[in-house]
């Protein structure tokens, strides 16, 4: 995934895709994926509109459902939940602070199938007594899945808070392990 250059535009599209984890709210801008929620469009409606607000101005937005537009990220979220591919491609408009970005993007680099702690996110972004931050910036990433903020653990190993639950955490985690296949004794 690359960052685009901000726009002005107060149109932000937005499609809903079923997944193994629930329904997902995709919504992007004509720069990029901007936002995934979990749940449907009219269960964050609130919060996607005051999210736009805060990053795009304080002007209402124009919400538009276009499948369509979203049909390539919508295409991909399906193969990573069918365990057919393991990094997304496309543009996203990362809105954040800098801090927030530098994590998210540093989040980006954690393999699929693999996990990485806070500390080690703090170091990888130059800010090694940064963990408690890093935490902080994990919990606010607008793109869950595709950003993989799911793949960051405690530093003892243990399974800490996530946006969309743990037990989805769990779910991501567990996809991402390669498959173990029972013998037949047929």
């Amino acid at each position: 995934m690359k960052e685009t250059q901000p726009t002005t535009n107060n149109v932000l599209s937005y499609t809903e895709v079923a997944s193994p984890i629930g329904q997902l709210v995709i919504v992007a801008t004509r720069r990029g994926l901007c936002n995934i929620s979990f749940g449907t469009f009219e269960q964050n409606q609130d919060q996607l509109q005051a999210w736009a607000s805060r990053y795009y101005g304080k002007v209402q937005h124009e919400w538009q459902e276009d499948a369509s537009q979203l049909a390539p990220v919508a295409e991909q979220l399906t193969q990573y939940f069918g365990r057919k591919l393991e990094r997304f491609e496309g543009d996203i408009d990362l809105q954040g602070t800098d801090f927030q970005k530098r994590v998210w993007t540093a989040l980006l680099d954690i393999p699929y199938g693999k996990t990485a702690s806070y500390k080690d996110i703090a170091q990888a972004i130059g800010s090694p007594k940064a963990v408690r931050a890093v935490g902080g910036a994990n919990n606010k990433n607008p793109i869950p899945v595709i950003i993989p903020c799911h793949r960051v653990i405690g530093a003892s190993g243990e399974l800490v808070g996530y946006g969309g639950g743990l037990d989805i955490k769990v779910c991501l985690l567990d996809l991402e392990q390669p498959k173990t296949t029972t013998p037949s004794y047929d």
